[in-house]
């Protein structure tokens, strides 16, 4: 039987994926003669196995023990099992999970890593087994706890690692996706201690003069930062030691990573044929060869920068880094941007740049408006035009001009283009340093064009962005393979997704990344349903040479006639029109009572799918099958969702409505085998439709529907939750400020306790809670009640209700759970300790007497009569902390 990907048992709850065979990979890309997946018998029987049991595994018992560590024999399994010579993938898969199934870090690297004498292969090693252990999302640094020292000293030797020596691509990738995973466990102390190093204010040693200039002005507050740098390295070399900021790992490490992969960017991807100019990348399309090795270290390179920028701690200090070196402008103008292999690539730039420019304080970590965003460019245009007005008199058409004239790219480019190379250059390196002159890019018109336009056009707000976008996928997102993968990923390559860490940048970020992940989360299981549904209907082209179906499918039905009824006037300020409506007719006449049943049970608010059915006139040969994508096996042009308004059947009668204009005893059965529709299209979508057409000489899609999609309504609500998470990223202010640093991630988790609160109350009136004097002494047993009046004096009778005045460290065990051990230790702890103080601590508790509610019986309001515990009496008390 065809062995088909990313289909698995059949789900009772989720109906089965439809089936498309995927051919198998070659043993090129597989890196291994082995199956792709590998059964404990073959491990049992594997070379490495019996390696294992007689050098370092548990099974092996007392013999691998007595057999001692030897580097050779690791230099021989790195260099037989772990090296990839060719191919996409970076490392032998199967022969990494029998290593990691043997436990080889644990067992045997790390027990016997020693800084001064481990080889080369040694620390490579540990590299690829603690990869290995984040692709299958096991805890990674653990092993390493036993020796946080020593594991200082390993991150040392691999921070150094690269030092006389040259890596291969696929050790360079392999390298990078453990800084990546390093710098993905912040939270770790021990990772976090040694890594973040990294990121420090050293690093801007490594800037270019102008750049450093630069950032010292927009960043006052750094100044004293960098006084105190500058002091302790005069006070080293009045001591003799020699300070060298050219040496130093803080300084060089990530601007010699960023230059090895500008090399590898615009040397080693397209290995027989370099683009030196404009014309050749519009071309790159025809290169024939392409290093895949070199491809995936690209990509693997915009997901660790994507990383550094897309968390506070790397973000404030590299981010002017990464500015310096004009990374996403060298990647826009490389060629592998614009091939059809640098697609995923291209997606990962888009990514770097939009978090390049995310609306964020940096030095304050705080979330800049709208109107700041805005005033920022509108100071930062102002700057230029006042600098071209000065300083270069071809461009006083350009320092007189307004803003909404020169803030686009387009217009930028042409009022840029009256300078000549050499002015440009003095402009972009000289006058405004936003590159260096010693960069060997420098010298390309285009490359100081784009850095120019990339630094002063206006970019768009991500609130705008976020409601132009349209919460329905259509066909194009739905079957991209980096996005939205057809098979389980392994984690051997990169997606052009949003990591949901344990740190974000401001709530808008959190909010953000949840709204993109659970959008392409639903498109997959959108996807599945038409891969399911669209077959069954045997869609072929008639005499006519019009779409026909042969067959029926019981959640597609053919639309019998679409037409949009009305396109609103978009609201002030927008462009897209402020609602689209439309109506598909269908019939039910092909089912049976069940499904018809189910049909008609449609109401307001579902949401259905408009599907383009086009197939191809003749079926596909065996070859032209292998080869198609699944819109093309299926002949589906294109996909929208829409929302369900109203339904009608073929009298016209409201069928399921439930705003009360039917009454429900004049409720009947529908009438006919005819049901119309009211459906409201997207109207973001329906706009980009429209410019498409109008721009492009597109298809109207909206003339070519003929098959209405429903999906099961538990899995259908997609679409209200995107609503929620977009309204809420409209929305000023959501959680607290107490919860919101913590919520990011940022700041000390206790400062979010109640006892820890600035505005904590001290006095608590518990009301009606406390029954009588007893019931306070039950519930504080560990305290010595003391009951007192308003004014102070004490009370020997006293009678509810009650006040209390709580001490901020509450004794006792109250929300101790029955099975915790801690816990339940703790508070036999205090129990002992308060039996053997003499004195207990006092707890005043003051007798009031409640406000007369009237003279009347009915004005008397109900009491409380339910003797509660003192765990119910605490757990009331908490919640009133935080309201």
């Amino acid at each position: 039987m065809t062995k088909v990907y990313g289909t698995g048992v059949f789900d009772f709850k989720r109906h089965r994926v439809a089936e498309y065979p995927t051919e198998k990979p070659p043993e090129s890309q597989t890196g291994s003669n082995l199956p792709s997946s590998i059964t404990m018998v073959e491990i049992q029987r594997d070379r490495l196995t019996k390696i294992a049991e007689a050098n370092w595994s548990k099974a092996g018992g007392e013999a691998a023990e007595k057999q001692g560590f030897s580097a050779e024999l690791v230099k021989e399994i790195y260099e037989t099992e772990l090296v990839v010579k060719g191919g996409r993938r970076t490392v032998p898969l199967q022969r990494v999970m029998i290593l990691e199934v043997s436990q080889y870090l644990e067992n045997y690297l790390w027990p016997n890593f020693d800084p001064e004498t481990a080889t080369f292969e040694h620390v490579m090693s540990m590299i690829l087994m603690v990869n290995e252990k984040f692709r299958e999302n096991v805890a990674a640094w653990i092993c390493f706890y036993d020796r946080k020292d020593m594991f200082k000293a390993f991150l040392e030797r691999v921070l150094r690692l690269k030092e006389g020596r040259s890596l291969s691509i696929a050790e360079k990738t392999n390298y990078l996706l453990f800084m990546i995973n390093a710098f993905q466990s912040l939270e770790d102390e021990i990772v976090s201690k040694n890594i973040l190093r990294l990121a420090s204010l050293q690093c801007w040693h490594s800037l270019s003069y102008g750049r450093f200039q630069m950032e010292l002005c927009l960043n006052r507050d750094i100044i004293k930062k960098w006084r105190r740098i500058t002091k302790k390295a005069k006070e080293a070399a009045k001591r003799g030691e020699l300070f060298d900021s050219s040496t130093m790992l803080e300084v060089t490490f990530v601007r010699s990573l960023i230059q090895e992969f500008l090399e590898v960017l615009d040397l080693n991807v397209f290995p027989h044929k370099q683009c030196d100019n404009e014309d050749d990348a519009l071309a790159v399309n025809g290169f024939e060869e392409v290093d895949d090795a070199c491809i995936l270290y690209c990509e693997r390179f915009m997901e660790f920068l994507i990383d550094l920028l897309s968390q506070l701690p790397t973000r404030r200090f590299l981010k002017p880094l990464v500015a310096d070196v004009a990374v996403v402008s060298k990647c826009h103008l490389s060629a592998l941007y614009r091939h059809e292999k640098g697609k995923l690539f291209a997606q990962l730039v888009n990514l770097l740049q939009f978090y390049e420019g995310f609306e964020i304080d940096d030095s304050l970590g705080r979330q800049m408006t709208d109107d700041e965003v805005l005033q920022s460019h509108y100071d930062r245009l102002q700057a230029f035009q006042l600098l071209a007005y000065k300083k270069i008199p071809k461009l006083r058409e350009l320092a007189l001009a307004n803003i909404g004239a020169i803030n686009k790219r387009s217009d930028l480019s042409k009022k840029l283009s009256v300078l000549t190379p050499e002015e440009l250059r003095d402009l972009v390196c000289c006058k405004l340093k936003l590159v260096s002159k010693d960069d060997p890019w420098s010298e390309r018109v285009d490359f100081l064009v784009e850095v120019m336009v990339s630094f002063f056009e206006k970019q768009q707000s991500q609130k705008e962005a976020i409601n132009a976008l349209p919460l329905y996928p259509n066909e194009q997102i739905m079957w991209d393979e980096s996005v939205v993968p057809s098979i389980n990923y392994t984690g051997e390559g990169c997606l052009a997704l949003p990591k949901l860490n344990l740190q974000f940048l401001t709530l808008h970020d959190y909010l953000l990344r949840n709204f993109n992940l659970f959008r392409l989360e639903s498109t997959y299981e959108i996807r599945e349903d038409i891969q399911e549904a669209v077959p069954h209907l045997l869609a072929y082209i008639n005499n006519e040479g019009e779409t026909a179906f042969r067959g029926w499918s019981r959640m597609a039905v053919p639309i019998k006639e679409f037409k949009i009824a009305e396109v609103k006037q978009p609201n002030i300020g927008e462009v897209k029109p402020s609602s689209v409506t439309a109506k598909v007719t269908f019939s039910v006449s092909s089912y049976k009572a069940q499904i018809r049943s189910e049909w008609n049970g449609l109401k307001e608010h579902d949401v259905l799918f408009l599907l383009s059915i086009r197939p191809s006139f003749e079926p596909l040969s065996a070859d032209e099958a292998a080869k198609a994508t699944v819109p093309q096996k299926l002949g589906l042009q294109y996909v929208r969702g829409c929302e369900i308004i109203e339904m009608r059947d073929e009298e016209g009668t409201l069928m399921n409505d439930f705003t009360g204009r039917i009454k429900r005893d004049e409720w009947k059965p529908p009438k006919g085998e005819m049901r119309t529709v009211t459906v409201a299209l997207d109207t973001a979508q329906y706009h980009m439709d429209g410019t498409d057409i109008s721009e492009n000489g597109a298809e109207d899609v909206y003339s070519t529907f003929n098959i209405l999609m429903r999906r099961k309504p538990k899995e259908n609500n997609f679409k209200a939750i995107l609503e929620s998470i977009r309204d809420l990223m409209n929305e000023s202010c959501i959680v607290p400020d107490w919860l919101h640093d913590i919520f990011l991630g940022y700041g000390n988790p206790s400062a979010a306790q109640w006892v820890n609160m600035p505005d904590l109350l001290e006095t608590v009136d518990f009301k009606d809670t406390f029954l009588d004097a007893d019931h306070v002494r039950e519930s504080f047993s560990d305290y010595q009640v003391c009951f007192t009046n308003s004014d102070g004096t004490e009370n020997l009778q006293p009678k509810s209700p009650f006040r209390i005045r709580l001490p901020r460290n509450l004794k006792g065990n109250a929300h101790a759970l029955p099975g915790n051990e801690k816990s339940t230790v703790a508070s036999i702890n205090d129990a002992n300790m308060v039996e053997a103080s003499s004195e207990r601590e006092q707890l005043l508790v003051e007798a009031y007497v409640p406000p007369d509610p009237g003279p009347y019986p009915q004005d008397q309001p109900k009491q409380n009569s339910v003797r509660f515990t003192a765990t119910q009496v605490l757990d009331n008390y908490y919640p009133i902390q935080y309201m």
